[in-house]
């Protein structure tokens, strides 16, 4: 740890946009881009069966005590009157103003024990409380095995795909459960113990299952024997990362923490390293809160709770009946994704280049959208999808531009003046796409 804050950081720059842009890319995981090629990685969780390793990317939160729900209840959106051991949620957390600050996948694995999984900022700010407020609980969290070099608590393994329930009833011994979906319960996977989540990722059906880290390597080969009649395949980075277009879950837009009052104690006990993340592409607001997203617009709405206080309540009310903006997929022009690479095979300055399948400069990645020269939007999430032959990218749009079929323009390159040591000097391109629904498949899980 270092001695400075986030606040700190923040006092000392000119703005928190220009703390936070240009800073480039982290490693995403430990594992290799590809297995074998993310096409046919791409093409395992549609036609047979794809197994994706978690264990690395992604930050844990253990919450034990009796208060335990008390916490949650106040700091997330969502509904825990209804919360069975053995059952996981999309917890999301929002600042006093409404803003998303991050979301995370919640697990109750007993009466008063709580596993949470995902990006840093949610499990942050629940730390923060849980050590700040009084409640009758412990936290510890679990920093991104990536970053901190240290091995995980738990090995944490993904099969999706049409032969993903078929591999798994070949891998864990005994009958395979009947679970619901977000449902889990302790298994044996060639003796070891682990727990089984019924789950999914792009669309397809799954399962999720997680035990101790150092019996991770006898769990992985046993589901990969029980999947070679399937032709089951390893996900890479690159493979895995893709798989968020077509979900429709929009990953890492800026935490809503570098603004407000309310926050200026959060920002002065968290650390300066732990509170950096980067933003990059062509979108260039000079107010932070213009990065922010909310829960509603991001498809959360459906599961915020009105029938509780929480942190961000009466924001969320005034905006649920009537956002500004709406999650959508765009769908690249193919011609002009085309002329992004044909650029490179001509005399003058090239359009930015397009590392595929998921061209990622930036943790944050923020490109304009536009409708008859107006802003109207961002375009987040990219990534190419071999299996449906297209350039789809996740927006939030204004709701007046939103209807599938409306066209739109998105800016690819980065603002100018941008210093991100990840990208090559280029020319924005101009690039049209067509509205579309999120998720862009349709959900078999």
């Amino acid at each position: 740890m270092s001695d400075r804050t986030l606040e700190d950081a923040l006092q000392a720059a000119e703005s928190p946009v220009d703390l936070l842009r240009d800073l480039g890319l982290g490693q995403f995981t430990k594992l290799p881009d590809e297995f074998t090629h993310w096409i046919e990685e791409q093409r395992a969780w549609q036609e047979s069966c794809a197994f994706a390793d978690q264990s690395y990317h992604m930050t844990d939160l253990r919450v034990e005590g009796t208060e335990a729900i008390e916490l949650y209840a106040d700091y997330a959106v969502n509904d825990f009157e209804q919360f069975d051991v053995g059952q996981a949620k999309q917890l999301v957390v929002a600042n006093p103003d409404g803003y998303l600050i991050g979301d995370a996948i919640l697990f109750r694995e007993g009466e008063s024990n709580f596993l949470s999984v995902g990006a840093a900022a949610a499990h942050h700010w629940l730390l923060y409380q849980s050590e700040t407020g009084e409640y009758d609980v412990d936290a510890e969290m679990q920093g991104r095995p990536v970053a901190t070099g240290r091995d995980p608590e738990n090995f944490r393994y993904q099969v999706q795909g049409p032969d993903a329930v078929d591999v798994m009833r070949e891998a864990i011994d005994g009958p395979l459960p009947d679970l619901g979906f977000f449902r889990f319960e302790e298994v044996t996977i060639d003796g070891t113990e682990a727990f089984l989540l019924r789950h999914g990722m792009a669309g397809e059906a799954g399962f999720e299952f997680w035990g101790d880290y150092a019996n991770g390597d006898a769990v992985r080969e046993a589901v990969l024997d029980a999947g070679e009649e399937y032709g089951i395949r390893r996900l890479g980075s690159k493979s895995y990362q893709s798989a968020n277009v077509v979900l429709g879950w929009l990953p890492l837009p800026v935490p809503a923490i570098y603004s407000g009052e309310e926050m200026q104690e959060f920002r002065e006990w968290l650390d300066l390293r732990q509170g950096l993340i980067s933003i990059g592409g062509s979108y260039d607001a000079a107010d932070i809160e213009d990065y922010y997203v909310t829960p509603v617009e991001v498809g959360y709405g459906h599961i915020v709770d009105f029938d509780h206080d929480f942190v961000g309540k009466a924001a969320l009310e005034a905006e649920i009946d009537h956002p500004d903006r709406e999650k959508v997929t765009l769908v690249w022009n193919d011609g002009d994704v085309v002329d992004v690479f044909h650029s490179l095979f001509r005399n003058g300055e090239t359009q930015k280049f397009m590392d595929l399948p998921v061209p990622r400069s930036s943790a944050c990645h923020y490109d304009e959208v536009r409708k008859d020269g107006e802003i109207v939007g961002v375009s987040k999430w990219m990534s190419y999808i071999y299996n449906h032959r297209e350039m789809l990218s996740l927006a939030l749009v204004d709701t007046e531009h939103s209807d599938p079929g409306t066209e739109v323009t998105l800016t690819w390159g980065e603002a100018d003046g941008s210093e991100n040591r990840a990208v090559e000097r280029h020319e924005p391109a101009e690039i049209r796409a067509t509205v579309a629904p999120a998720p862009y498949k349709q959900d078999r899980r």
